[in-house]
């Protein structure tokens, strides 16, 4: 049996699997029992009980490589945040499935199990195959997920070459018109710590810049100043097939993001938008954990903080370091915490194959590669020759807001764009060819 998607990302919402700690074994197990159902045989790889991946394959008929599909059931946690409907309770209201992992990314692994058990059932497994893991971990780095299994077990993957994977394929309107952007590319990561000092003492007697004082400043400074632009290979040709699809007009405006100098203002005349795009125009650094003081009467003397930063291609950390010295200054002590490099130069193979399948499931869409502002997996496969494809199609309505629902409160999903998405991979592996 074919499951559902939508029901299918249902169950898998109601499974918490918040990471830390994970717990993915449940779900992962349910999985499981889906497949083996199905006559399908899967293997558990775990560096941690409580933590399994699972892998299961179709064979092919012909010798080639297989393509993998991939995807992760862990997700971020909801502490702290005001959900209109519980987050783990897989709501369907109105058409639209409410729950942590509806976007990132359980929808996304519904649509990829359905899609692996109707190429069963129909019979349209590729020359070379498929094969499917679902994976453990990803939001916390993937160190018992796919770093273990490409490190430790890189056969589980049988030979694949292309993959599957987050986070494109999830469309867009710019000016009106829907594009696709499918990742082919992505930043990469680079955790900091910026450690910011004065003097300290009794919190009875006055004090003024302090510690606390020139942390204000440092956030301040990091609030509203900006990292130098850098106009990337793939950055160029993601805008340039941007431009080429819209209005004389709007295609001028967003081709003026292509030049340093105008840059900052063309982003400000596209407000919204042009805040979606300004992630693959520079390296991004922002503060999210604060470590400081022991006691309410003691003036802390250091405090810490925890920077999120991501690279794009081509640049180290240290370039990241220096441009942000440029903004916070050099009394800010910084060090890098965890640097992964990321996925090597983009193979475009299989890339106009999925166009193609979003063309006919949309003719009025414009797919388009895209450099990925954040990090998946991918960047633990590539080391062993896997080019990972984001495509996880979702066709959403005009003004769904599911770039700032990922992992906010009330992250939801259309069940109809799950639908879609299902039927898109299920289209990308009959044209895999194992190339």
């Amino acid at each position: 049996m074919i499951p559902d998607p939508v029901e299918l990302l249902r169950e898998l919402i109601r499974f918490d699997t918040t990471n830390p700690p994970g717990n993915e074994r449940a779900c992962v197990e349910h999985v499981q029992s889906l497949l083996e159902a199905e006559g399908v045989a899967c293997e558990l790889y775990a560096r941690e009980p409580a933590r399994p991946n699972l892998v299961a394959r179709l064979d092919g008929a012909a010798s080639g490589s297989p393509l993998l599909l991939y995807g992760h059931v862990d997700v971020v946690p909801t502490a702290g945040q005001q959900w209109t409907h519980p987050p783990f309770a897989a709501e369907l209201v109105d058409g639209v499935v409410w729950g942590r992992g509806a976007l990132d990314m359980k929808s996304g692994v519904a649509m990829m199990v359905s899609a692996f058990l109707r190429t069963k059932t129909e019979g349209a497994v590729p020359p070379g195959g498929v094969v499917l893991a679902v994976l453990a971990d990803e939001e916390h780095g993937g160190d018992f997920g796919a770093k273990y299994l490409a490190e430790q077990h890189p056969e589980a993957f049988g030979g694949a070459r292309h993959a599957l994977g987050e986070v494109g394929g999830i469309s867009y309107e710019v000016a009106g018109q829907r594009f696709y952007p499918i990742q082919v590319a992505e930043k990469r990561m680079c955790h900091m710590k910026a450690t910011v000092r004065g003097p300290g003492g009794h919190a009875a007697r006055p004090m003024r810049g302090g510690a606390m004082a020139r942390l204000g400043r440092m956030l301040r400074a990091l609030d509203t100043k900006r990292t130098p632009v850098h106009i990337t290979p793939l950055a160029r040709q993601m805008v340039e097939a941007m431009a080429a699809a819209l209005p004389a007009a709007k295609g001028f405006v967003l081709r003026r993001l292509l030049n340093p100098r105008t840059c900052d203002t063309a982003l400000r005349l596209m407000g919204d938008q042009g805040r979606a795009l300004e992630g693959v125009l520079r390296n991004t650094a922002n503060a999210t954990i604060v470590r400081g003081g022991t006691a309410v009467n003691v003036i802390p003397s250091a405090i810490e903080v925890e920077i999120d930063g991501r690279l794009l291609p081509g640049f180290r950390p240290d370039d990241l370091l220096a441009e942000l010295h440029a903004i916070v200054g050099d009394d800010v002590e910084l060090e890098v915490l965890r640097h992964d490099e990321g996925p090597a130069d983009a193979d475009l193979t299989f890339f106009d194959d999925l166009a193609a399948v979003l063309r006919e499931l949309d003719p009025d869409g414009v797919p388009i590669p895209m450099l990925l502002p954040a990090v998946t997996d991918a960047r633990h496969l590539s080391p062993i020759g896997i080019q990972t494809y984001g495509f996880l199609p979702l066709k959403l309505p005009a003004g769904f807001p599911a770039t700032t629902l990922a992992h906010a409160a009330d992250e939801r999903v259309p069940a109809d764009a799950v639908r879609f998405g299902a039927e898109a991979v299920f289209r990308a592996i009959e044209r895999y060819n194992g190339r």
